[in-house]
C-alpha cells in the first residue's frame, strides 16, 4: 500500500476552494477563526465587520446562544433520521412554521440542503405538476438575463450569468431568458424599486408568442437580482409577470434565496413587493447559514395535484439524503424564534432608509458610477479598470478586509448585505471605511 505523508494545516493546496481565486488566496490567506454577532476574528487577532452576512445569509449575527443551544442539544437527542418514508417531529414542526411566516396559500414546503438544490427541487416539481394535472405538453422553463439560481445543471441553465454558464455545454434543452431590467441611464442612483421598466416584463410575452404559451411551464425569477450586482425591479415589473402567468397557465417562481427571512424588512420579498408567486424558493436565512438547509413553499393545488392515486406509491420522485435533518431543523426552528424575539424583520424595515442615505452617500466618490439599494441590500457599481475587469472591486475587497470590513464583490459591484443586528452606527462604519478605499483606488 502506498503511504503518503499528509499535508500539514498550513498547506493550503487540498481545499479547491469555491467562487475564488485560489492562487492569489494561498498566496495571502484570509482566514477566520471566530465570530460573534457582527464580526468575524482573523487568524491574526483582528476584528471585521461583517458587511455581508457572511454571504447573504447570516441574518440574525453570528454564534446566537438560542441557535447553538438548538443545534448542541439535537446532536445529543437525534443526530439523523432518514427522510425517506420515516420522519421525525422537528421537521414536521419547521414546516408548519415555516408555512405560517409564509404568504398566503403557500403550505406545503420541501426541505433541500441550499439554494442550488431548492431550485433544482422547484424545476423538477413545476414540470412534474404540469404532467400531473394533464399537460405534459408544457416542458419549457424561462429565465432571466443576469439571473442567478445557484450552481446545479438547472440553475445554470435558467439563470442568465454568462460566467457561471459558458464551461458547462449545451446545459438543459427547452430553455429561454427574459431581457434583463438592469437600466442605469433612466435608473441610476436608485433607493427601492426603480421608476422604470415595468414594460420589461413584456419579454415574457415575446418569449411566449415565440414558443407558444402552451409549452411553457414555469418562470423563475429573483424579486431583487442579487449575485449580479443588486438589481431592484421596477416598479410593477413583478406584477405584470404574475398577470402574464396566470393568463397563459404558467407557474411563476420566485427564488427568495437571498432575499427571504428578513431581508427586505419583511419576512419574504413576496410579501415586500405584494406578489405571491405559485412556488418559492428559500435557503440561506433558514438556518441562519448556521447549517446548510433549503425549503422549497408550493401551493396548496401543487401539492394536491401529486397526492392521488393508490396511497402507497410514491408521488413525488424525489429527495435528498439530508431533507430535513434534524440538526438542521433544530437550528431552522431555533432561527424564527431568534428572528421573532427579537424583532429583526421589523428592524430591518426601520433601518431601510437608514441603510439608504448612508450608502448613497457616496455617490461621487471616485471610479463610483452607481448606487442602489432595497431593504438591507446596496451595490456600488465601480468604473472598470481599462482591460481589467473585476480588478478594482476586488483591490476594495481586499483592502476592506485588511481595515476591518468584509464586503461581497460580483464583477465590479461592491454588494453589501449586513445581519439585521447591525447598528446605526455600524452602518456609518462601512461607508466611512469605504470612502477612502475608493478615493484611493486607481
Amino acid at each position: 500500500m502506498n503511504e503518503r505523508v499528509a499535508l500539514s494545516t498550513n498547506n493550503l493546496e487540498a481545499f479547491w476552494m469555491p467562487f475564488s481565486a485560489n492562487r492569489q488566496f494561498k498566496k495571502a490567506p484570509r482566514m477566520f477563526i471566530g465570530a460573534k454577532d457582527m464580526h468575524y476574528t482573523t487568524s491574526d487577532g483582528r476584528q471585521v465587520l461583517d458587511g455581508t452576512a457572511g454571504l447573504w445569509c447570516v441574518n440574525a449575527g453570528h454564534c446566537r446562544p438560542k441557535i447553538t443551544e438548538a443545534i448542541r442539544a439535537q446532536a445529543g437527542e437525534l443526530d439523523y433520521a432518514p427522510a425517506f418514508q420515516m420522519g421525525h417531529p422537528k421537521a414536521f414542526e419547521l414546516a408548519s412554521q415555516l408555512a405560517m411566516i409564509a404568504p398566503t396559500g403557500l403550505d406545503h414546503v420541501f426541505f433541500t440542503n441550499s439554494g442550488s438544490e431548492s431550485v433544482e427541487t422547484a424545476l423538477k416539481i413545476a414540470l412534474a405538476y404540469q404532467r400531473a394535472k394533464g399537460d405534459g405538453a408544457r416542458f419549457r422553463l424561462i429565465g432571466r438575463e443576469r439571473g442567478y439560481h445557484g450552481v446545479n445543471f438547472g440553475g445554470i441553465s435558467v439563470g442568465g450569468i454568462v460566467g457561471n454558464r459558458k464551461m458547462f455545454g449545451t446545459l438543459l434543452t427547452g430553455v429561454d431568458h427574459m431581457r434583463h431590467t438592469h437600466d442605469p441611464a433612466r435608473n441610476g442612483y436608485s433607493k427601492g424599486e426603480t421608476e422604470h421598466g415595468a414594460d420589461l416584463a413584456e419579454d415574457l410575452l415575446r418569449i411566449a408568442t415565440l414558443h407558444d404559451p402552451s409549452t411553457i411551464a414555469a418562470v423563475i425569477v429573483e424579486p431583487v437580482a442579487g449575485s449580479t450586482g443588486v438589481l431592484p425591479p421596477p416598479k410593477g415589473y413583478l406584477k405584470r409577470l404574475r398577470e402574464i402567468c396566470d393568463q397563459h397557465g404558467i407557474l411563476l417562481i420566485f427564488d427568495e434565496v437571498i432575499t427571504g427571512y428578513g431581508r427586505m424588512g419583511e419576512a419574504f420579498a413576496s410579501d415586500y413587493f405584494g406578489v405571491v408567486p405559485d412556488i418559492m424558493v428559500t435557503a440561506k436565512g433558514l438556518t441562519n447559514g448556521v447549517v446548510p438547509m433549503g425549503a422549497v413553499f408550493v401551493k396548496d393545488d401543487i401539492y394536491d395535484a401529486f397526492m392521488g392515486g393508490a396511497e402507497h406509491l410514491i408521488e413525488f420522485a424525489h429527495g435528498y439524503t439530508y431533507s430535513g435533518n434534524p440538526i438542521a431543523a433544530a437550528a431552522g426552528l431555533a432561527t424564527l424564534e431568534t428572528y421573532k424575539e427579537d424583532g429583526l424583520f421589523e428592524r430591518a424595515k426601520a433601518l431601510e432608509p437608514v441603510w439608504a442615505d448612508a450608502i448613497h452617500s457616496l455617490k461621487g466618490t471616485r471610479h463610483v458610477i452607481d448606487i442602489r439599494t432595497i431593504g438591507l441590500i446596496g451595490a456600488i457599481e465601480l468604473e472598470p479598470m481599462k482591460d481589467m475587469p473585476t480588478k478594482r472591486a476586488f483591490t476594495a475587497f481586499v483592502e476592506a478586509f485588511e481595515k476591518g470590513l468584509l464586503i461581497r464583490t460580483t464583477g465590479d459591484i461592491i454588494a453589501l448585505s449586513p445581519p439585521l443586528i447591525i447598528s446605526e452606527d455600524q452602518i456609518g462604519e462601512i461607508v466611512d471605511t469605504l470612502k477612502p478605499i475608493l478615493d484611493n483606488l486607481d
